[in-house]
């Protein structure tokens, strides 16, 4: 087998379709389906079962593009040691960011990365965590940066710092007047949360799942999930109960007319772990720890690599 072959294999994986695929790769269809073909009868197997809509591995398809994935990345690695060995950072490099990270912590960073690399190409997107970990497993992203722990065989985690959560709080609401509010105040039916598939909306409910026994507040008779934290704030600032923000937002807010709606927490302090997560065989590590030294240089001096003693860790 090719490694040609090899390649296409994995694209029709990736794409769920030969057509989709072969416009991916700039072949022909009919050229990357005789090829496969060729990979098949030389293995004396079906990697896909082309009678399935989206087309599906097999059985042993599933083990042995695997195996081919593997293959392809030990290959890419041989331009990897001539870059690092000649000092040079270059080529592609895709990142995505979950939403609830991305408008807040982008901006302290990417000009001076893009300055400093300028042989890099940096392409950035915004994904939902379950989005990033597949574009990861399937090489269309190189790395992401979302709240950890992920707890993945596969994929390995460098936390870059740890985020305290704020809560953002209506004037109508019980807990307004308050100067500081405990993770004890809250009611976890008294809280706007994201949809499903946000990892935020996830922390949210960690944080408050100790007081499930607590009732909702008979005075709150809207039921709403948003899409943002944006969505959220909007339906605080008109009177309408409360959610909780992160701190990079929370700072950015303080010195405008929406701080009043901040409340810090008492300890401790909930918080979230915020890291770089990218496949265990990476290639492009060097990129990865520029990556990471010039956001912890850009991070503001409040938040911490490290764990403290007095913030409570959401996930254990």
């Amino acid at each position: 087998m090719t490694l040609s072959q090899m390649k296409y294999i994995v694209a029709v994986d990736n794409y769920k379709g030969f057509a989709v695929a072969a416009k991916k790769l700039f072949v022909t269809q009919p050229t990357l389906s005789m090829q496969i073909q060729k990979a098949e009868d030389e293995l004396g197997i079906l990697i896909f079962d082309r009678s399935k809509q989206p087309v599906t591995p097999t059985e042993i398809g599933t083990k042995i593009i695997e195996q081919i994935r593997k293959i392809i990345a030990e290959e890419s690695r041989i331009k990897e040691i001539i870059e690092t060995e000649s000092g040079m950072l270059k080529g592609v490099f895709r990142l995505g960011v979950i939403p609830t990270i991305a408008p807040y912590l982008l901006p302290l960073f990417l000009e001076t990365f893009v300055k400093n690399n300028s042989s890099i190409e940096l392409i950035v997107e915004e994904l939902q965590t379950d989005q990033i970990i597949n574009g990861i497993r399937k090489d269309e992203i190189d790395a992401g940066i979302l709240a950890t722990p992920l707890n993945y065989a596969d994929i390995t985690e460098r936390p870059i710092y740890y985020e305290p959560f704020h809560g953002y709080v209506s004037k109508g609401h019980r807990l307004f007047e308050s100067e500081k509010i405990n993770v004890t105040d809250l009611k976890p039916d008294d809280i706007w949360l994201l949809q499903e598939g946000h990892c935020f909306r996830d922390q949210v409910i960690q944080i408050c799942s100790s007081q499930e026994d607590k009732k909702r507040d008979e005075k709150l008779s809207l039921y709403f999930e948003g899409a943002s934290l944006e969505t959220l704030m909007r339906l605080v600032e008109n009177n309408f109960g409360m959610t909780l923000i992160p701190y990079l937002l929370a700072r950015e807010l303080n010195s405008t007319k929406k701080g009043k709606f901040i409340r810090n927490f008492t300890n401790p302090i909930p918080k979230r772990e915020i890291s770089i997560v990218f496949q265990r065989t990476f290639l492009k590590r060097q990129i990865i720890l520029e990556l990471e030294e010039i956001i912890i240089s850009k991070l503001p001096k409040e938040l911490s690599k490290k764990k403290e003693g007095l913030i409570m860790d959401i996930f254990n």
